[in-house]
């Protein structure tokens, strides 16, 4: 590792061999050496600037495909990732919610119709958090509301009531107007190539990827410690929260 160098030394050196120091082509004054990380790199001086913050780590990325109804996926959505996603920094962690899972597409008479595991509530309930993530747009807005469905009585009677709770600037008219319209069922046909697309195709829900990849380990880790594989995985300066927690593995999921 390459000494630490205080400004006033390298100034001091620019001034006394001009060149000397830096690499050829770096066009700006010592003092001006180590005052973004651009600048140190077109210098070549990165080494010798202590106060350069660290690059920002990319965020885990978790994507759960899931269905509204399924016990299992209302477990992990509940238990594990809300929970995560409330103790880490927002940088830390990426969700990708698709809420379609082992339904069917299919083509009547020209329009679009979907069978769901669980029956027409979970579709309807599929189709209602579709367009609230539609409607609210932000992450931060809409899962708060996600989890409190999902942990409530019913998923498909309670949107007013955690509306009111956790997002009441979102308009419950708009997203009732997705779901009896083709907003609705265009976001269900979205859902369901995302789904169809998975490789390897999911044989289950809750199907978790991690970093755009699926295997039968991070499933199983993701379900036994979701906190403590995000803080493995991540790259940056880890908080407090990170250990080594371990968790009773949830029931088995919903399959095909």
């Amino acid at each position: 590792m390459a000494p630490t160098v205080p400004l006033a030394v390298l100034a001091l050196v620019a001034l006394v061999a001009p060149g000397l120091g830096a690499a050829p082509g770096c066009d700006y004054p010592a003092h001006r050496w180590c005052s973004s990380p651009d600048t140190a790199a077109a210098c070549q001086v990165q080494g010798r600037c202590p106060s350069l913050p660290s690059p920002a780590a990319a965020p885990v990325e978790l994507s759960l495909y899931y269905e509204s109804l399924c016990p299992a996926c209302r477990q992990f959505l509940v238990l594990k990732l809300f929970p995560t996603w409330l103790l880490l920094p927002e940088e830390m962690l990426s969700i990708t919610l698709v809420p379609y899972g082992n339904a069917q597409e299919r083509n009547v008479s020209g329009k679009l119709d979907f069978q769901c595991q669980h029956g027409p509530e979970e579709c309807l309930g599929n189709m209602m958090e579709a367009c609230l993530m539609h409607e609210a747009k932000n992450f931060s807005t809409y899962f708060p509301v996600i989890f409190c469905l999902e942990s409530g009585s019913s998923v498909t009677k309670n949107l007013e009531a955690c509306l009111q709770i956790y997002a009441p600037e979102v308009d419950s008219g708009r997203i009732a107007a997705c779901v009896q319209g083709d907003t609705g069922v265009a976001l269900m046909h979205h859902n369901a190539q995302v789904t169809e697309a998975l490789d390897p195709p999911h044989q289950y829900v809750p199907w978790i990827t991690v970093n755009g990849k699926h295997t039968d380990e991070l499933q199983a880790q993701a379900e036994t410690s979701l906190l403590g594989l995000v803080c493995h995985l991540y790259q940056g300066e880890k908080p407090e929260v990170c250990g080594s927690s371990k968790a009773p593995k949830l029931p088995s999921g919903c399959r095909r």
